[in-house]
């Protein structure tokens, strides 16, 4: 209790940023696939898309898991046994050879769960400490798993020519290493704060209709699956997620598409396309996390979600048309990487908001299911009708891009609707037990 007491609540900052720029490495994913397509391993596309999106299904489930393990054992023990999966697996793939399934199993499924474990920690650890800033709190716990992802791209290219030095192999486990032990530095400060803890000078703010009173709802996921907040929240997010992640997997093959139909050689083409990803999507991800947490600290949460949600919209169903422009297609890709980023700072201060403080842990894994159903769409929509198309016909992207903004702006509506969860008094709790026990009576 001692040790919680006087530790200095910023050292969860730190522990949390260490955390997630090992777990952002599934982000970096792209940066393996063109060894992975080329001699000895010979991969298809779709088999290093089914890794990935092994991963991300791995991820989004264990999470679940993670929450309940979080409550009921130290969280620091959580984090480093993710920490330590995470990194299992990228040495295993090490020796996996040129085997598909070991590689969908190392990098896939086992990676996937180690994130899975720790990406929680963080957030449920943070929110305790700093429920007077829980918006800035997520947006700083996440923005690691963004700026992760460029880190490690970078270095295995670019920065580090790692790749090019050591073979893709040998990347996996030096990787793997990196991220057992700076995950397993980052979880020493996931510590809970002692019982009943308030920072210095705080108070629980008043209920109001955009944000509920801290410590006013509780809930456990059997209740908080009952709420139609929960329901909002969810289909909320997998739009987000679907519109992220669309143009994650594709803005490579769109931006290629879009701008050759304008003259451009594929070369060129290919560069462009590439550092839209690498540069202006990857760092808006990591600084989106950070800012829109600040925003909805200031705002709150849900004209916050509104705002996000119509600007992603709109700008999703422009993308078509900027990819035809290197300029606009940066910008677009900027914007959609700032609002997709945000997304991992509303959603997780949303879920404490509405559920509560003290079991955001767990809560919040159920909430992040909409991330796999969305990492699952809005890939395979995308994909789908690029396949479908006569010739690469640069139009195929139209329509993925299409059901994507039109899904964000739907979510805007979702959030004008929230409303906060009404606490569930004693006296009402009294009054339902004893209609459950008359009706029990009755039957007997």
């Amino acid at each position: 209790m001692s040790e919680q007491k006087l530790m200095n609540r910023w050292w969860v900052i730190l522990g949390a940023l260490l955390i997630q720029l090992c777990l952002g490495a599934i982000y970096a994913w792209s940066v393996f696939t063109p060894s992975l397509v080329s001699e000895p391993y010979n991969f298809t596309a779709a088999q290093t898309g089914l890794i990935f999106g092994a991963g991300l299904a791995s991820f989004a489930l264990v999470m679940i898991i993670a929450g309940r393990l979080q409550s009921k054992f130290a969280p620091r023990n959580v984090a480093a046994a993710g920490g330590i999966i995470l990194g299992l697996g990228y040495i295993l793939a090490r020796f996996a050879g040129t085997c598909f399934w070991g590689h969908l199993v190392t990098l896939g499924l086992i990676g996937g769960a180690g994130i899975g474990l720790g990406y929680v920690v963080p957030i449920a650890v943070g929110v305790k400490w700093f429920p007077d800033k829980k918006g800035l709190l997520t947006g700083l716990a996440v923005a690691g798993f963004g700026f992760g992802a460029l880190l490690w791209v970078k270095l295995a290219s670019e920065w580090g020519h790692l790749i090019e030095r050591m073979g893709v192999a040998n990347v996996f486990l030096v990787y793997g290493i990196a991220f057992a032990v700076v995950v397993l530095i980052g979880s020493i400060w996931m510590v809970n704060p002692p019982a009943g803890y308030k920072p210095a000078g705080w108070t629980p703010p008043p209920p109001t209709m955009n944000q509920i009173a801290d410590g006013a709802v509780n809930l456990e996921s059997r209740q908080m699956l009952s709420k139609p907040q929960f329901y909002g929240l969810w289909l909320m997010f997998i739009a987000g997620a679907m519109a992220g992640l669309m143009v994650i997997g594709c803005i490579k093959l769109f931006g290629i598409d879009a701008l050759k139909s304008t003259g451009m050689d594929a070369a060129t083409a290919s560069a462009k396309a590439g550092t839209a990803m690498a540069v202006f999507f990857a760092l808006s991800n990591g600084i989106g996390r950070i800012i829109w947490g600040m925003v909805s600290d200031k705002i709150g949460r849900k004209t916050s979600l509104i705002l996000l949600f119509s600007i992603q919209g709109i700008i999703m169903l422009l993308f078509y048309k900027m990819g035809t422009s290197v300029g606009l297609l940066y910008l677009g890709s900027a914007i959609i990487g700032f609002n997709f980023g945000g997304n991992f700072a509303l959603f997780p201060a949303a879920t404490a908001d509405f559920f509560g403080n003290k079991t955001v842990g767990h809560n919040y894994g159920w909430v992040f299911t909409a991330y796999g159903v969305g990492g699952i769409a809005g890939p395979y929509i995308a994909g789908y009708f690029r396949d479908h198309a006569k010739g690469g016909d640069v139009s195929a992207w139209f329509t993925p891009f299409l059901i994507a903004g039109i899904a964000c702006l739907a979510a805007a509506v979702i959030a004008l609707t929230l409303r906060p969860v009404k606490p569930v008094m004693a006296a009402e709790i009294a009054e339902l037990k004893g209609e459950l026990d008359g009706a029990i009576e009755k039957e007997i």
